[in-house]
């Protein structure tokens, strides 16, 4: 726990990081910084599908609506927060010269999104309405 609050203050202090080891290689903090913005996109695109299902949807029940769309809000909000965190483990491990932190969170989003899209087939097949 205590490691996880110096990460979040590492969020709004990145300077601080340069008391964490050596200056690593800048092509590692520049590819470091690409996966980064690699998430951010992933997390955009799930937090736009979350509001593109609530929006473009309406036939669909509330509540079959309602929980894809919190589903695919909350695993892009969960995306974007583990975005900078990753960022800032990854950059501190290349500093101290450690392995690369490892993750479970790419198993996580993937089953939010693989049952979102189950979600989404069965609704296709059937066609959940709101029997307007």
């Amino acid at each position: 726990m205590i490691d996880f609050a110096k990460d979040v203050r590492l969020w709004f202090a990145p300077k601080r990081l340069r008391d964490e080891g050596d200056t690593p290689d800048y092509r590692f903090s520049l590819a470091n910084e690409r996966t980064f913005l690699a998430w951010i996109r992933t997390a955009l695109a799930l937090v736009g599908g979350g509001f593109a299902v609530d929006q473009f949807l309406p036939d669909l029940r509330w509540g079959v609506r309602v929980g894809m769309a919190l589903a695919l809000l909350a695993v892009g909000a969960a995306c974007a927060l583990r975005a900078v965190n990753h960022w800032v483990r990854c950059e501190r491990a290349m500093r101290r010269g450690e392995d690369l932190p490892l993750s479970r969170f790419p198993v996580v989003l993937s089953l939010g999104v693989g049952l979102v899209a189950a979600a989404m087939v069965v609704v296709v097949l059937f066609g959940w309405t709101s029997g307007r």
